[in-house]
This record gives structure tokens, sequence and C-alpha cells, in this order.
């Protein structure tokens, strides 16, 4: 079994988007990762439940390890 190397910190909203999606811009990769946090069921709630505001500009550890185990490591 291989060791991931990622690790679950606070990162920028174009930080984690970037690390799903390095080949496009950081704006794109941003817009990506939000659409794929809405269409995800039930994603976008418990994001709202660790009291994540739609404006936010990071993400909390939580946030990220909420992200992770719904779309996997990036």
């Amino acid at each position: 079994m291989e060791k991931s190397s990622f690790i679950p910190r606070s990162y920028s909203k174009s930080e984690l988007a970037i690390l799903y999606s390095p080949s496009i811009t950081p704006k794109a990769a941003v817009r990506k990762l939000n659409r794929w946090i809405a269409f995800k069921p039930g994603l976008l709630e418990q994001l709202a439940a660790t009291g994540m505001l739609p404006n936010a500009k990071c993400y909390t550890p939580i946030q990220v390890h909420v992200i992770v185990e719904a779309l996997g490591e990036p």
C-alpha cells in the first residue's frame, strides 16, 4: 500500500483546486472544484456544517478533510 504525501492542512481555495487540476489556470481550477463540490451529494451541506462561508478564501483543515473524503486525494 502506497503512503500518501497529501497533508490535510489549511489551504487557499486556489491552492487546493490546483492540486486537483494542475494543468489549468488557478481561476479555472477553482471553478472546477466548486462544480465538483456542488455536484457531490451532501458535500455542500457537510461543508456548511463546518462553518464554511460561501465567500471564504481558505478551507480549514476540517473542511479539507471533508472534501478529500468526498472527492478523494488530489
